[in-house]
This record gives structure tokens, C-alpha cells and sequence, in this order.
């Protein structure tokens, strides 16, 4: 599942992959493609860095155990990893975006996290008549 609203505000400058902590009931919401990435975000907190708002529906089958679907979540990646995204998001003004959500070859659920820049208004329309373009030439060919 991929965040598409994040390539149209951001520009993408780098891309990490993240392991995330989920309980049972979520990674079978997760296979069933019940997730949203709207209002969500990345943060620091302590060191570490959490994924906040990203919506998992409870799982239909789920007992008294379901999860909560909206609470922050915790990402996995190395030291060496979390120190460069701290100084990117200190020097250069940037951002974190969760830009897509699967389950790799060894069935972990792992999500691609990316240092973004925002778009100013005027980039986005440049975004949406390139879209336009594209298609219209798919369209003709």
C-alpha cells in the first residue's frame, strides 16, 4: 500500500526501509490491505523514532486482544540510520513521511519511511499537468 499523497507534497530526497512494531491483530489487517496513511507522520522521541497516526483497522476476526486502530508505533532501524535522519531533520528543514507499507520475502512487515521536502503550491500544479500529460499519452498510444 503506498502513500500517494506524500509524493505530491513532498519531494522524496532519500528513502530508508523500517521494521515496525505490530502486534498479531495488525499484521492480519495489514495482509487484508486495511491500512491509511492520512495525518500520518514520523517523529523522534527519546532517540527513537515513532510512526504517529497511521491507521490500522481493527481485524474483523479479532477477539477481546484486537489492537487500537490510531496509536503511535514504533521503527526499527539501525543506530547509524537514526543518527543521519536527527541531523537531516535538524540542519536541513526536512521531514519524515511514511511513503509505502508491505510484507517482505521473509513475511516481516516493513515500512518505507523517506526525508522529504515540502512542495510549494505552484510545484504541485507542475505535479498535476505532467500527471495529465502522462496519461494523455497512454491514452493514445
Amino acid at each position: 500500500m503506498n502513500n500517494r499523497q506524500a509524493y505530491f507534497n513532498y519531494y522524496i530526497e532519500d528513502k530508508y526501509v523500517a521494521g515496525i512494531v505490530l502486534l498479531g491483530t495488525e499484521v492480519k489487517s495489514i495482509r487484508e490491505s486495511k491500512v491509511s496513511f492520512n495525518d500520518a507522520f514520523c517523529l523522534f522521541d527519546d532517540g527513537e523514532l515513532w510512526v504517529r497516526g497511521l491507521y490500522i483497522a481493527e481485524y474483523k476476526l479479532g477477539t477481546i486482544n484486537n489492537h487500537i486502530a490510531v496509536h503511535d508505533r514504533k521503527l526499527l532501524l539501525t543506530k547509524r540510520e537514526l543518527k543521519r535522519l536527527q541531523t537531516a531533520l535538524k540542519e536541513k528543514g526536512l521531514t519524515i513521511v511514511p511513503l509505502r507499507i508491505f510484507i517482505n520475502d521473509k513475511h516481516l512487515v516493513k515500512l518505507e519511511i523517506g526525508l522529504a521536502k515540502g512542495k510549494k503550491t505552484h510545484d504541485k500544479r507542475e505535479t498535476i499537468k505532467k500527471r495529465d500529460i502522462e496519461r494523455e499519452i497512454k491514452q493514445y498510444h
